[in-house]
């Protein structure tokens, strides 16, 4: 069955040119013209993408990103902004967008970029010939259920974090550099901002850690990268 793909985008012009090339693609698309009809619409039917502006009349889609998380929602979130400025894109990675596009962009980089997040938000929940459990400190993660839990209470991790975590399970005690998680996690060979790492781990440590300041799981290697040490069982 053909992906399902929530467009939320005020712009008509430009919606409808969207919306027609990605129906061109293969893809089922809705469109939705505010940010209000947005959430209502994300949260109300199941979508494998959400396309969102971030400039958007009545709810912004800062707004309806974080709405969508906070209401344990874990499709991914491709975030389209006219906007130019770092902080603007951490902003949105923060509140756990899993990508961002600057207008005006060229239709074939959108193409790559929806494919690449449902590709990997598909491959985050499918079987790996390595282990789909694992526990450290009072950490249980279970991929096949996409579940996490730090001292039997269930966390909501979005579906780039449960991949990043991943990661560092499946290579503990390895020194990982960003450039190389980008590579892994994101599937690019270049990533106009670097800080796209830090701000997912930042994530992962505010979730999973005691303590976030101080972390006993993913330590940072000062001018290298992270590093995952606990002992897992």
């Amino acid at each position: 069955m053909s992906k399902r793909i929530l467009l939320v985008e005020d712009e008509a012009g430009l919606a409808l040119t969207v919306e027609d090339r990605l129906v061109a693609e293969g893809y089922r698309v809705d469109v939705a013209r505010d940010g209000e009809i947005g959430l209502r619409d994300a949260l109300a039917e199941r979508f494998d993408l959400v396309v969102l502006d971030v400039m958007l009349p009545k709810k912004s889609g800062f707004e309806v990103c974080r709405e969508l998380r906070a209401k344990q929602t874990r499709t991914p979130i491709l975030m389209l902004t006219a906007r130019g400025q770092i902080e603007d894109k951490v902003v949105g990675l923060k509140l756990g967008a899993d990508d961002y596009l600057v207008k005006p962009f060229h239709m074939s980089e959108l193409l790559a970029r929806v494919e690449a997040l449902l590709r990997r938000s598909g491959a985050a929940l499918e079987p790996k010939t390595g282990p789909a459990t694992f526990a450290f400190g009072d950490v249980r993660v279970d991929f096949r259920k996409a579940e996490v839990r730090v001292a039997e209470r269930e966390v909501e991790l979005s579906a780039k974090e449960l991949q990043l975590l991943r990661y560092f399970l499946e290579h503990p005690g390895a020194t990982l550099s960003r450039q190389e998680i980008l590579d892994a996690v994101w599937g690019w060979n270049a990533m106009p901002v670097t800080r796209t790492v830090d701000v997912h781990v930042a994530g992962l440590r505010k979730k999973l850690e005691k303590d976030a300041r101080t972390p006993e799981y993913i330590v940072t290697m000062h001018g290298l990268g992270y590093k995952f040490v606990a002992e897992l069982r």
